[in-house]
């Protein structure tokens, strides 16, 4: 019997695409991915980007469940959630860079 996805599921996945699939997105997963956690102006400042356009971003990451932050001192501090999506997703995303 052929499996199909649940409209629960299916609107999660699209979600979490539509999120994912802008371009400064992905190039801050990546940077999650290779140092596990970074605060918002470390990110800025290595994808020259501004601490604003980074903020926002991650804003919409963490709405999504793709990353969780923490408060370290004045400055908030991201990380990957742990989900089977974002394994995934880093798994693609590392053998298509």
């Amino acid at each position: 019997m052929k499996k199909t996805l649940l409209p629960e599921k299916t609107s999660r996945l699209a979600k979490f695409l539509r999120v994912a699939g802008d371009e400064n997105r992905i190039r801050i997963m990546c940077l999650l991915f290779k140092r596990k956690k970074i605060c918002v102006s470390d990110i800025a400042e290595e994808l020259s980007i501004s601490v604003a356009i980074s903020s926002h971003h991650l804003q919409e990451l963490l709405k999504a469940g793709i990353v969780l932050s923490e408060r370290n001192g004045k400055e908030i501090c991201y990380f990957l959630a742990k989900s089977a999506l974002v394994s995934d997703f880093k798994k693609f995303i590392c053998k298509y860079k």
